[in-house]
């Protein structure tokens, strides 16, 4: 039923309860599991927070700190027992999670994408929750694991 599934992490408690499930499914179904994280890159623009020069990365000198860090929560979301002989590609690309999760899955072809369900409690849900941007906008199935 599923040959892709693509899930996002940003390395809390809640993303990898959505990448336990989503390494369940893809280890049932053979599916290919593209594990994602999107960062914001503030050396993009040449810089950092507040106006400084942005720490690694300006002017295209070496890998900036902001995508080492997106690479390190990958490389240790990708040590989870439960993604344990599960054919995994790692993603690691600038912008906001909700349109780096749908760009993803829009490259890779997937069938799925498994969203926790963070920002989506209570009667008012923000419009610009993961969760919900990524229901709305996304290229193929949706599933918003209970995460919280």
């Amino acid at each position: 039923m599923f040959s892709s599934i693509v899930v996002g992490t940003d390395g809390s408690q809640t993303s990898a309860r959505a990448v336990a499930l989503a390494g369940e499914l893809a280890r049932r179904f053979g599916a290919r599991l593209h594990l994602v994280n999107g960062f914001r890159d503030p050396g993009e623009s040449g810089l950092g927070v507040g106006g400084a020069p942005a720490p690694g990365g300006v002017g295209g000198v070496g890998p900036s700190w902001w995508r080492q860090s997106s690479e390190d929560v990958l490389a240790a979301a990708a040590e989870d027992p439960n993604l344990r002989d599960v054919d995994l590609e790692v993603h690691s690309e600038v912008g906001g999670a909700a349109q780096v999760l749908i760009g993803v899955a829009e490259r890779v072809g997937a069938d799925l994408i498994v969203v926790g369900n963070r920002g989506m409690q209570g009667a008012r849900q923000p419009p610009e929750a993961v969760p919900n941007v990524v229901a709305h906008a996304a290229p193929c199935h949706v599933l918003i694991a209970k995460t919280t």
